[in-house]
C-alpha cells in the first residue's frame, strides 16, 4: 500500500511549482465578487471570453421552484480547499472564479427559496484501491488518497478530511433537506442514484455546479442530458486543473457551450433563481 501522504508530498508539490506564482498572484489580486459577463471573465483570461459572433442558435432554462434542482457536485475539501489535495493544480483556477464563495451564494440563494437541492459527492473506499485498471486521473487520485474514507457504513475520520464537505457549505448540506446521493466513483452519475432522488422530486431542469469542470461536472452534464434533463452550468462556479496537460477549464467551456441548455455567470444563476419565488 502506497502512503498517501508521500505521493501527496511528491506529486503535487511538483504541481505547486507550475502554478504557485500564477495562484499567489490571482489570491492577491481577484476582486471578492463574481465573474461578471463573459467581458469581465476575458479580463482575467482571454480564452474564457465567449465568441463575438456565435454560430450556435442560443437556448435558455426557464427556472421553476416546481421542476428545478440545484445540483453540487463534489464540493469538498480535496478540491476547494487550500488544505485539500489537489489545491496546487486546481487551486489558481478555484481563485481565477471565485469559485467558493459563488457556490455559497448558489446555496444561499437556493435555500432561501426552497429550491430543491442536491449533492453528488465522490468518495473512495478501501476496496475501491483494489481496482485491476485505472485511467490516468483515477490513478492519480488514488495515489494521493483523494477523497479517501475507511468504508461505505464507517464515518471514523471523515469530519474535516479532505472527502469532507467545505465547512462554509456544512451547514446548508447537513440540514436534513438537502438531497446527498449515493457517491460517484469516477467523473458521472451513472453509478449513483442523483438521477432517481431527482425524478422522485419531480425534478426535469438542473443547474449544475462544483467540481471539477472537464471531468465531473462535465460528466454529470452529459450524463443529465442523456436522461431527458434540461441542464444550465454555472460557468464561474466551476474550475479545474491547470497542467502541462492542459486547462482544464477552457476544455470544459467549450463543451458547456455547445450542449449545456444554459451557460450562466452565479449573478445570472441567483437572479433566476431568486425570480422564480417570486
Amino acid at each position: 500500500m502506497c502512503d498517501c501522504n508521500d505521493h501527496n508530498d511528491k506529486i503535487f508539490s511538483r504541481r505547486a511549482m507550475l502554478g504557485g506564482a500564477a495562484v499567489t498572484l490571482a489570491a492577491a489580486g481577484m476582486a471578492a465578487t463574481s465573474v461578471g459577463k463573459s467581458a469581465e471573465a476575458a479580463a482575467s483570461n482571454p480564452n474564457y471570453a465567449d465568441p463575438e459572433k456565435p454560430v450556435l442558435p442560443t437556448v435558455d432554462v426557464d427556472v421553476s421552484l416546481s421542476d428545478t434542482a440545484l445540483v453540487v457536485v463534489d464540493p469538498q475539501v480535496d478540491f476547494l480547499s487550500e488544505k485539500g489535495v489537489t489545491w496546487g493544480v486546481v487551486g489558481e483556477s478555484v481563485t481565477e472564479h471565485n469559485v467558493v464563495k459563488n457556490i455559497g451564494a448558489l446555496l444561499g440563494t437556493a435555500k432561501k427559496v426552497g429550491m430543491t437541492v442536491a449533492v453528488s459527492p465522490h468518495y473512495y473506499y478501501p476496496t475501491d484501491h483494489g481496482w485491476r485498471f485505472e485511467g490516468p486521473l483515477e490513478k492519480l487520485m488514488h495515489k494521493i488518497g483523494m477523497f479517501n474514507r475507511k468504508g461505505s457504513l464507517n464515518l471514523d475520520g471523515f469530519e474535516n478530511s479532505g472527502a469532507d464537505f467545505m465547512p462554509e457549505y456544512k451547514e446548508q448540506i447537513m440540514d436534513g433537506k438537502t438531497i446527498i446521493a449515493s457517491p460517484h466513483k469516477i467523473y458521472g452519475p451513472q453509478n449513483n442514484d442523483l438521477a432517481l432522488q431527482l425524478r422522485k422530486n419531480g425534478v426535469n431542469k438542473v443547474i449544475l455546479a462544483g467540481m471539477s469542470a472537464n471531468l465531473c461536472v462535465q460528466a454529470h452534464l452529459y450524463d443529465l442530458l442523456e436522461q431527458g434533463f434540461e441542464v444550465a452550468v454555472v460557468r464561474d462556479a466551476t474550475a479545474a486543473a491547470k497542467i502541462p496537460e492542459g486547462d482544464g477549464y477552457h476544455a470544459a467551456l467549450i463543451n458547456f457551450r455547445y450542449v449545456a441548455n444554459g451557460l450562466w455567470t452565479t449573478k445570472e444563476a441567483v437572479k433566476k433563481i431568486s425570480n422564480a419565488a417570486a
